[in-house]
């Protein structure tokens, strides 16, 4: 079994603890691995490295660290297969989605090293003679990654190309349960001279611990970090202590609003996707489906027979899986829960509704559930699985203003052949992302962020490159000897 190291100024180094955390396999609840469990020693050591290394880093010329980030996307290419293969085992999915996942963040470090000679300033005229105005573009400084465990590969990749890039040195938190795919990632890294001891470190741990550390260090100048709401709220408040700058991906609860106008076959092979994608656990998923009632009907009948196709199973062992498993016993138990008490208040289960009948493994069946209140649990609160509730509405009017009934605020998504009522939509949700007859995932091009308590600041394209930066403003005064 392999036992991780923490990796600090550019070599692997023991934590200043004498405990471990075992990583566990999903689909067969085996330990495959073990993690440190790094404490606040460990978090000031890489910090103090990545603090001594960004100042060389920064100096860098772009040119030169946009190839950096580049190679670092050839050489997770070269490495494919192992990380599509780690991904699957310490995470669950299924294997297309697990590629697409390794691609994409192959993609992400090519697209990123792109805009090392994009990084523009500008030249603001002056109120005075004889003077001009530089606006700077310069680098936040050291970035806290904090990676979830949902997409551990994709979201170190839009962490750390983009903080190098731009000239920031990192610490990297990997999830204390999927650390598996960022410590061979680290091997990447370990073996590029071009980059200076210092400018990448790894800790693992608990994010009470390592979280609260990186957020509070007097020395880190900007956190990055995706998660859960509560987890944000906590690194929010740690940051503070700092008034250092946190840009947060949080929850989402998404609705999907189906016209009576919609394609209904695009409408279902896109919300089944937008669910189910990640076996439900990723903060894009559509979380709630409002349907036109005079639609209502056909949409819950095509979706169940889309649904009564999948195969569940080890995605490891059965590479034609569909859905895999939660990602933990807790997770497992959570969505049980929350569709044990839907039901109790009403709903009614289309389809599945309880866990999948294997020896082990956190298994729980794509479900489909109806006649659920709009201000019940499971339409308010994040499901974070394989779940997917549906209600009808009468009125255009009345389902956008459900679907904006919410503390969240990340993606959403509309059905409709209409153009007037898809204008109508986007216009008037309160989102980050809206989707238009297709399913919820975004582009490396675009801008990935959300409203409310779904999180501040956002990553992607030029507007998340831009998050990792700071703006100087120069004012030259220069002698005009012309008489």
């Amino acid at each position: 079994m392999i036992e991780h190291k923490l990796y600090i100024n550019g070599e692997y180094t023991s934590s200043s603890s004498e405990e471990w955390i075992d990583i566990i396999n999903p689909a067969t609840e085996e330990v495959i691995s073990k993690t440190p469990k790094g404490t606040t020693d460990d978090v000031n050591r890489a910090v103090e490295a990545a603090f001594q290394a960004q100042k060389e880093w920064e100096l860098t010329p772009n040119i030169e660290r946009g190839k950096i980030v580049r190679k670092l996307g050839d050489q997770i290419e070269k490495n494919r297969a192992t990380f599509v293969e780690l991904l699957q085992e310490e995470q669950g999915k299924d294997h297309e989605l697990a590629s697409g996942e390794v691609d994409l963040a192959i993609d992400y470090f090519r697209y990123m090293s792109e805009w090392a000679r994009r990084i523009e300033g500008e030249i603001v005229p002056s109120d005075r003679p004889n003077e001009n105005i530089y606006i700077y573009k310069k680098p936040i400084g050291v970035v806290a990654g904090i990676v979830p465990w949902n997409f551990p590969v994709f979201i170190l990749a839009r962490k750390v190309a983009t903080a190098l890039v731009t000239g920031c040195s990192i610490v990297l938190k990997p999830s204390q349960q999927t650390p598996n795919t960022a410590m061979e990632f680290t091997k990447i890294i370990e073996t590029m001279e071009e980059i200076p001891k210092g400018v990448y470190n790894v800790v693992t741990g608990t994010g009470s611990e390592i979280g609260n550390a990186l957020a509070s260090h007097e020395k880190v100048q900007m956190v990055s970090m995706t998660g859960s709401v509560p987890a944000g709220t906590k690194v929010m408040e740690a940051a503070a202590q700092n008034i250092t700058k946190v840009n947060l991906e949080l929850g989402g609860k998404a609705p999907a609003i189906v016209t009576e106008n919609a394609d209904l076959d695009v409408a279902v092979e896109s919300i089944q996707t937008s669910r189910l994608a990640n076996n439900g656990q990723a903060c894009t998923n559509a979380e709630r489906v409002y349907v036109h009632e005079s639609a209502a009907e056909e949409l819950i009948d095509k979706l169940k027979h889309s649904f009564e196709q999948l195969t569940i199973d080890d995605p490891l062992e059965n590479k034609d899986a569909d859905v895999g498993p939660l990602v933990s016993k807790d997770r497992l138990e959570k969505v049980e829960g929350m569709v044990n008490d839907a039901v109790e208040a009403g709903a009614q289960v289309v389809i599945g509704g309880e866990r999948a009948s294997k020896e082990k493994g956190y298994f729980y069946k794509p479900t489909i559930l109806t006649n659920v209140q709009h201000d019940s649990t499971i339409m308010q609160e994040e499901i974070f699985g394989p779940v997917i509730p549906i209600t009808t509405y009468q009125t255009l009017d009345e389902a956008i203003e459900k679907g904006n009934d919410t503390e969240f605020g990340l993606s959403s998504s509309v059905y409709t052949e209409d153009l007037n009522q898809a204008m109508r939509v986007v216009n008037e949700l309160k989102f980050g992302e809206t989707f238009v007859n297709r399913e919820n995932f975004e582009a490396v091009q675009g801008y990935h962020a959300g409203m409310r308590k779904s999180g501040l600041g956002g990553a992607d394209g030029k507007h998340g490159m831009e998050d990792f930066l700071v703006t100087q403003a120069v004012y030259m005064q220069y002698k005009n000897d012309k008489k």
